[in-house]
């Protein structure tokens, strides 16, 4: 009876340590699987490729006196405001979906003009919300109720679709990324690597500091990473620092979004009203929000900013330049806002694409993108992407390491397989054991058996 259960013993043992033999093999490949880096996708985020008409091209072809702006609905269908029936028709026509606004974009353009010719506030911002078809006007904490009466007044006159609202903490720039780059000035993030064909620099923000700045990649100054040759601020908020060994190496086209991981870029483009952006900085890391308004108008401390993308995406200070994107496309870089990351905040953005067009420059985008590594690529334009599709893009190593690494190599990573391997270990070991404890009693019952017989 004793025999028949020790028997039993060793059997499930056994088949307990193939099972775990079989359970850890399983992980160690999925976690081998889940390393490898996937291929950077060049697709643009528009909802069919060569669509005739998007939300944008209809603005453009109806023009700003029968429409009002576009936006991505909840669906990624794009919206038009429109101010007429025979725009309407157009919009549906093109696959689009129309809605009947009262104010024409001319109108709401002339109410920004009107703003903007009115005395300066700092901590003041203004953009036109297409979606409720209203110029959205806010003030931090900053303002005075003097500017404030004085400012409600001139909105006053202007029509009752200026809304005025304040807002909680302050617009101030981000300055103090993707991966921090030091000066005197203070702390700022690289955003985007460019190239004019010669040289290559980093794109990121005006701010920052003026032409002539010196960039270090270290709190002691030893690493000096370059120097800044052209920018933009106020009125703009974009700079170019230019490598001090005149390239920027491999994984020029990776931006970092923290743990070692990054996302390639593979083109640039302006988003679109509604759609779900990412940004990354050193201060903050990786973070996501949709976009609420274009050509925003920001009235900072230091001077005012045009033409900004407003977003509902945290920043804090040391964020200023980082990238804005999404599905691998370059949208903007840091500019500045208010709030922080615990509370929330409204974050402004200057635009990729008129940057590159201002500074003579284009992105250095992941091989295959724009035909070859080192080239640029404009992505198309990414309005009828829905909202909440969007993912930040496909991964790489911030160091641009090869994606041809072998399966050695991630086997070989106990970072990413360590379990399985303790799995494996674990039943190799019972498997071991059963054998040895099988063996050392069929070895006695041997010396029993003939023991007795030579007796």
């Amino acid at each position: 009876m004793r025999h028949a259960r020790r028997r039993v013993v060793r059997r499930v043992t056994r088949l307990a340590a193939v099972g775990g033999l079989l359970a850890g093999s399983v992980m160690v490949a999925q976690a081998a699987m889940a390393g490898e880096t996937p291929p950077a996708s060049g697709r643009p985020l528009s909802s069919t490729a060569g669509a005739l008409d998007t939300g944008a091209s209809l603005v453009s072809r109806l023009g700003g006196a029968r429409t009002a702006g576009n936006w991505v609905g909840a669906d990624g269908r794009p919206v038009v405001a429109v101010t007429d029936e025979a725009a309407a028709r157009a919009v549906r026509r093109a696959g689009a979906q129309p809605k009947m606004v009262p104010h024409s974009m001319d109108e709401l353009k002339s109410a920004t003009a009107t703003l903007g010719s009115a005395p300066r506030v700092p901590g003041t911002a203004w953009a036109v919300d297409y979606r409720t078809n209203r110029v959205m006007v806010s003030a931090d904490r900053t303002v005075s109720s003097g500017d404030w009466s004085r400012l409600t007044g001139v909105a006053a006159r202007i029509g009752g679709f200026v809304h005025m609202e304040r807002t909680k903490g302050a617009f101030t720039t981000r300055l103090n990324g993707a991966l921090p780059i030091l000066s005197t000035g203070g702390r700022c993030s690289a955003g985007f690597n460019v190239t004019n064909g010669q040289s290559d620099f980093i794109l990121t923000a005006g701010h920052c500091g003026p032409a002539g700045s010196t960039w270090f990649a270290d709190n002691q100054g030893d690493q000096q990473l370059g120097r800044t040759v052209n920018s933009s601020f106020p009125g703009s908020d974009f700079s170019l620092v230019q490598y001090a060994g005149g390239t920027a190496g491999s994984g020029a086209d990776v931006v970092s979004v923290g743990g070692g991981k990054g996302v390639r870029i593979t083109g640039s483009a302006d988003p679109a009203v509604g759609q779900r952006v990412f940004r990354s900085g050193s201060t903050s890391g990786l973070r996501d929000g949709q976009v609420t308004a274009l050509n925003a108008t920001v009235n900072y401390p230091e001077g005012t900013v045009t033409g900004l993308i407003q977003t509902t995406v945290c920043a804090e200070p040391g964020d200023s330049g980082g990238p804005l994107f999404s599905e691998g496309v370059a949208l903007g870089v840091t500019s500045g806002g208010n709030g922080d990351c615990r509370t929330g905040g409204t974050t402004f953005f200057q635009p990729v694409t008129k940057a590159l067009t201002a500074l003579g420059v284009r992105l250095i985008v992941a091989p295959g993108a724009g035909g070859a590594a080192g080239g640029s690529s404009s992505g198309a334009n990414q309005g009828a992407m829905a909202p909440s599709s969007a993912s930040p893009g496909s991964s790489a190593p911030v160091t641009g390491a090869s994606r041809g690494s072998t399966l050695l190599a991630r086997l070989t990573d106990t970072r990413n397989v360590g379990p399985g391997l303790l799995v494996i270990a674990g039943s190799l070991i019972a498997l071991v054991a059963t054998r040895y404890i099988r063996a050392e009693q069929d070895r006695k019952a041997y010396q029993r058996h003939y023991s007795a017989t030579w007796g």
